[in-house]
């Protein structure tokens, strides 16, 4: 699609002042950074849950080569390991599991109703064949 002369230098002209106002709003958003570093002195900085995903979550979209570019308040492998936490934690079903085979749903084993005569199917098969097995072959 080839568009008119005028246009395609508007483009150009329109990225090229977006480029800049979101390098400008970067620069200064690492500036904020660094001074709330300074007024909050060496002390370490404490986060709260709330907090710490929603940095994790940013974080990992930015990737460990651009957090260390940034400057963060807290170093990219903390950031990361925010996020290892929170998918493990997203994906743990040990609340969850219980041991041995999960039961059936009420309504499946309400469908298939009280078999004739009022005995399991199996007992009802099992009554055919003498209880030495010699009638099982198979």
């Amino acid at each position: 699609m080839n568009l008119p002369l005028r246009l395609q230098f508007f483009l150009l002209l329109f990225a090229g002042w977006a480029n800049r106002h979101q390098e400008a709003v970067i620069d200064y958003l690492k500036e904020e950074n660094r001074v709330l570093k300074e007024l909050h002195g060496g002390k370490r900085l404490l986060f709260n849950d709330d907090q710490r995903r929603r940095l994790a979550v940013k974080g990992k979209a930015l990737g460990r080569r651009l957090l260390g570019e940034v400057g963060s308040l807290v170093t990219p492998d903390t950031i990361l390991g925010w996020y290892r936490r929170l998918i493990a934690k997203k994906y743990d079903g040990s609340q969850r599991r219980s041991p041995g085979r999960p039961r059936k749903a009420e309504e499946i084993v309400e469908s298939f109703g009280t078999p004739r005569g009022g005995t399991h199917p199996t007992a009802v098969t099992l009554r055919w064949y003498p209880p030495d097995g010699s009638g099982l072959e198979g």
